[in-house]
């Protein structure tokens, strides 16, 4: 299943991104700049190069009775007074020139082509051309599979050029060092960004987190929970609206309890008169006649459900309407047996050793409506209780109710839970029942589920908090 970003995640990768784009971009002015910059540098430095050297060859070849050397700003190399010296070896000038970065350098001199390192023929026509006809050239090219930056340069006298190449290994090593860290550092900017993101986020959102989980309390019935934020100049709106909702559900809630209370209070004498009066029918059972003793029996069910949902309502009622109860120490083996046996007319119960000397803080009556209630839906809804298991671990005891019914789908294990929830197929809990357990033992800090009873059947799994005795 694909996992949908939170709020959080999405600010966290907001600030990510934002970060990165930020620094994507300064990484490329940077990049562009600095190489523009170098590369430039080097070019300069390189025609400078050149046109020295240039300057040197041609004092060792012309003797002048005035001073005339290539100029890079001279529109035109012709001088008078130049002539040749006799006897110049045209090679050795070359050997002789100053040590500088260059990697080849070459002479077109007197309609001939003289080298000292590397081939004339490597380099473009045009550009040697150009410089014999008085231009200075210079250009980026690959030699030998090497990138070079070839410079020439013309000389004194027309139809004359010096060229040098010089290597770029250097500059290309320098920018790809440069084009690496500013990588590395967007990334890394981006990962701080992620970082201030998750930070920003968090405190962002921890009035979010705080309503969630007073909504969340009051979800559980919590209903006097409430939110501290209302002077807050930004969330005091929020607040009070979520704390006055709150208060209007409590007294609602409360009311409805009252009135559910009242209601079952009212109901018990004439159902007590009811039940009493099927009782005494059922005892002349005998005497009736045969078309009368079916419905009878029918009646007899109905009213002993209609017993179980007023009680039901009256114990639901005390929660909703804020009964705090009492604790007190138990033996939770002994309360366990008592309650087990006496929902189900005979012994279910099985004590494990280590769970004899349990005693848990508990409100009885609370503790013991949950061990009659789910035993009584085992009895009732799902084919008889197979029995009821107390044995020491969890939180500190756990307690097991199986039954023999068909088992609870993974879909309904929290639903039958929920007031009058019941499963899909309408065969699991019905009424309160459930609804109570959940309730009562979520009040003593325990928890409750369902899962598959290895025999077959469903089984409750209540654990509880306890402490040796």
């Amino acid at each position: 299943m694909r996992r949908r970003f939170g709020l959080r995640d999405r600010v966290m990768l907001a600030y990510g991104l934002l970060a990165l784009g930020l620094s994507t971009v300064l990484a490329l002015v940077t990049f562009n700049v600095v190489a523009n910059y170098l590369t430039n540098q080097r070019e300069s430095s390189a025609v400078v190069e050149t046109a020295d050297n240039a300057a040197a060859l041609h004092y060792g070849l012309f003797s002048s009775a005035s001073q005339c050397l290539p100029n890079r700003d001279r529109k035109s190399n012709e001088c008078s007074g130049i002539a040749p010296r006799p006897n110049v070896d045209v090679l050795d000038l070359l050997y002789s020139l100053p040590s500088t970065d260059s990697a080849a350098s070459m002479l077109y001199y007197d309609g001939q082509w003289f080298s000292a390192t590397g081939r004339p023929e490597d380099l473009p026509a045009d550009m040697a051309t150009a410089v014999r006809a008085g231009s200075e050239q210079y250009r980026r090219m690959k030699v030998g599979g090497q990138q070079v930056l070839a410079v020439g340069v013309p000389m004194a006298r027309p139809d004359e050029a010096f060229f040098e190449w010089h290597p770029l290994s250097n500059l290309d090593n320098t920018l790809r060092t440069l084009k690496i860290t500013l990588v590395v550092a967007a990334i890394l900017t981006a990962l701080l960004g992620l970082a201030v993101g998750k930070l920003a986020s968090t405190v962002a959102l921890r009035p979010l987190a705080k309503l969630t989980q007073v909504a969340a309390a009051v979800a559980r019935g919590r209903l006097d929970a409430r939110l501290q934020a209302e002077d807050d100049p930004d969330l005091g709106g929020l607040a009070r609206s979520f704390n006055q909702t709150a208060a209007t559900l409590e007294q609602r809630v409360i009311a409805d309890a009252r009135f559910a209370g009242d209601i079952s209070h009212e109901l018990r004498t004439p159902l007590m008169t009811m039940l009493n009066s099927m009782q005494l029918i059922q005892n002349h059972c005998g005497e009736l006649p045969p078309a009368v003793r079916e419905p009878v029996e029918l009646l007899g069910d109905d009213l002993e459900r209609f017993r179980r949902l007023v009680l039901d309502l009256l114990e639901i009622s005390r929660d909703d309407g804020g009964d705090q109860g009492s604790r007190e120490i138990v033996r939770i083996a002994d309360l366990t047996r008592a309650a087990a046996d006496a929902a189900a007319g005979r012994e279910v119960t099985t004590v494990a050793q280590d769970a004899e000397g349990l005693t848990l803080q508990a409100d009885k009556r609370r503790l013991e409506r949950v061990i009659a209630n789910l035993v009584e839906n085992a009895e009732y809804h799902a084919g008889g209780c197979k029995g009821v298991l107390v044995q020491a671990g969890g939180l500190g005891v756990i307690i097991y109710v199986d039954d023999a019914g068909p088992g609870v789908p993974v879909a309904d294990r929290e639903r039958i839970f929920e007031r009058f929830g019941r499963s899909e197929d309408n065969r699991r809990g019905i009424g309160l029942g459930l609804a109570i357990v959940a309730r009562h033992v979520e009040w003593h800090h325990g928890t409750i589920r369902v899962k598959d009873r290895p025999e077959g059947g469903a089984r409750f799994i209540v654990e509880l908090p306890a402490k040796t005795s």
